[in-house]
């Protein structure tokens, strides 16, 4: 299967990024799919220090069956520097939602793109102001507007202060750059000019047979490969991160904005680094999905160019993996996929 690649783009107009037009995008506030069961607030907590976690980005990919017309993988993170360590994504979380075509929450015919853009289809429940996700809790003051947390409540009021009790909107919609990212839509290309192989095609061929090897379920078992192997292929372990880190950069030296690489069901990622050294164990151990019980598959990879567009200096990855229920079994509201964070340090 080829490799679709994924570009962040300014749009004139942020309303086209609504949940009415089902976008991939980076940044802003979720643009939320199913608009009833949403994620609980603590779903969206940080496993290290409980904060609550940003937007990072959502993709819509539909898959070719009637319960997944409408479809969408959404990623949050912890931004705390405390909470962020090499080779391991616990303040990531990733979610995914779907939809059949007849639902009630959208029409079966698509939007017109002609004019201005419609408004966002309301969300069901209450969300909190600062970030757009659930708001269980009501300012206590005006009773007019919602929070997800205490945390994102104080950060709010300064905006909402002066129309505490007058205009629930005034304040609302404003972005918090402590809190949401700058947004973009994520625009889908065909990489028709990228290169198939590195220059030295033997070495190629041998990054392409070890990466077989970390694909998905059993053959990510690289415990079970003999050092002699790897020995074969890299040489020495120093020698393999140069020639991973190599195999990377000649990949995307032709599109070096990608911000998203998409290839649900076929092969691994893309590495930045040695996976050996690196995340070996986690890639053996990816969960099955907690719904259904099915193995996951690689889905799509976070490239570090998306880093030079959240103008947050504190965080820091090499790439990060995503893993999708190979089933994309049928769900209610939102239910937890998996994450690998590598980073080219070990």
């Amino acid at each position: 299967m080829a490799v679709d690649l994924g570009f962040a783009e300014q749009v004139d107009n942020t309303a086209w990024l609504s949940n009415r037009y089902f976008p991939s995008k980076l940044g802003g506030r979720p643009a939320w799919l199913e608009l009833d069961a949403l994620p609980a607030t603590a779903q969206l907590q940080c496993q290290q220090c409980q904060a609550p976690q940003a937007f990072l980005c959502q993709l819509y990919a539909p898959k070719e069956d009637e319960f997944n017309f409408h479809r969408s993988i959404y990623v949050f993170l912890c931004r705390n520097p405390d909470c962020q360590q090499p080779n391991k994504a616990h303040n990531f979380k990733v979610l995914r939602s779907q939809l059949p075509l007849k639902n009630r929450f959208y029409s079966d015919q698509s939007p017109s793109e002609e004019g201005e853009p419609l408004p966002a289809i309301d969300s069901l429940k209450k969300l909190c102001a600062a970030c757009g996700c659930l708001g269980p809790h009501t300012c206590s003051r005006c009773k007019s507007i919602n929070y997800c947390s205490s945390t994102h409540q104080r950060a709010h009021w300064p905006l909402h202060k002066p129309n505490c009790g007058i205009d629930k909107a005034a304040a609302a919609n404003k972005a918090l750059p402590q809190l949401q990212f700058p947004e973009y839509e994520i625009v889908e290309s065909d990489p028709t000019s990228e290169p198939s192989a590195v220059a030295d095609k033997d070495e190629a061929t041998c990054l392409a047979e070890f990466e077989q090897l970390s694909a998905n379920g059993k053959a990510g078992e690289l415990s079970d490969v003999p050092e002699r192997e790897l020995d074969k292929y890299f040489g020495s372990s120093a020698a393999a991160e140069d020639k991973s880190f190599e195999h990377f950069k000649q990949l995307t030296a032709a599109h070096p904005e990608q911000v998203v690489r998409y290839r649900s069901g076929a092969g691994a990622p893309l590495w930045i680094a040695n996976v050996e050294n690196t995340i070996a164990s986690q890639l053996a151990a990816v969960p099955n999905c907690s719904h259904c019980g099915s193995v996951r598959q690689f889905e799509f990879q976070i490239m570090p160019q998306m880093l030079t567009l959240l103008n947050d200096e504190r965080l820091d990855w090499g790439i990060l993996a995503v893993y999708t229920c190979a089933r994309s079994c049928p769900i209610d509201g939102y239910v937890e996929e998996h994450i690998i964070k590598q980073d080219i340090v070990a």
